[in-house]
């Protein structure tokens, strides 16, 4: 008796384990019924009828992806790697499972493709400075592409651009030839503001005789502070101006 219900038992827990799942709030179960599509269900407990109906965990959670470094020559002839990372999530499970055989590896390889493809096509300038418009480009191709898989992509970042080392050179010769550009530019405009007010202020001086032999005996003082052997006899400025006068006559 007793060797005839043990094995019926251990079909039943076999056949309850076979029946019952529970899905966490973040899964749903796409179920086939006879190996047609029978609906999604979940999260919580959910029963099927073993043998008859399968059912399959599809875990919407947002996934973040590394997109490995891909080997690219952009617009201009120059050849790089650069890598991004991914994020999307699984909008419609049954679409997921039915639609692609493996969700995850083809967006994976579509990433990989959508990357090589988007920064061929721009320059080199483009990938530095642009970053923010390749991310959103890049990002839209991938939704666009993985709409039909129920996938949505939310974000994607380009993380790092390699550049060879001879390009590496180049571009800091360049920036430090920007930079002495902008010191020469910075240094001439400070020449040209004090030339200004130093006109300015000839004229002013050059209308008052008062100012100017207080710049006179100022720059004399200045002078004789040093530590010099050199003898200085002030003369007034209304003798030179006596003597200017005369020459001019």
């Amino acid at each position: 008796m007793m060797t005839t219900i043990i094995p019926v038992i251990v079909i039943g827990l076999f056949l309850l384990q076979a029946a019952v799942y529970i899905l966490k709030e973040y899964e749903r179960g796409v179920v086939f019924f006879l190996g047609r599509l029978a609906g999604t269900r979940g999260p919580g407990l959910v029963l099927i009828i073993p043998v008859i109906e399968r059912l399959i965990r599809v875990d919407q959670r947002t996934v973040t992806m590394d997109v490995p470094p891909q080997d690219v020559i952009t617009k201009d002839n120059v050849s790089i790697k650069v890598n991004a990372v991914l994020y999307f999530r699984v909008m419609d499970p049954a679409k997921a499972i039915v639609q692609v055989e493996n969700y995850l590896y083809a967006t994976s390889q579509l990433a990989q493709t959508t990357l090589r493809s988007v920064c061929g096509q721009s320059e080199l300038d483009d990938l530095l400075s642009k970053r923010e418009q390749l991310n959103l480009r890049i990002q839209e191709i991938l939704d666009h592409q993985t709409d039909p898989w129920g996938i949505k992509v939310t974000l994607v970042e380009i993380k790092h651009i390699d550049l060879p080392q001879e390009m590496q050179r180049a571009m800091a010769k360049q920036a430090e030839a920007e930079r002495e550009r902008r010191a020469k530019v910075i240094q001439a405009e400070g020449e040209f503001q004090a030339a200004g007010k130093l006109k300015e202020a000839a004229e002013i001086m050059s209308q008052n005789t008062v100012t100017l032999q207080l710049r006179y005996l100022e720059t004399l003082r200045n002078i004789a502070a040093e530590n010099n052997s050199t003898v200085l006899f002030p003369v007034p400025i209304d003798i030179l101006e006596a003597f200017r006068k005369k020459l001019q006559q």
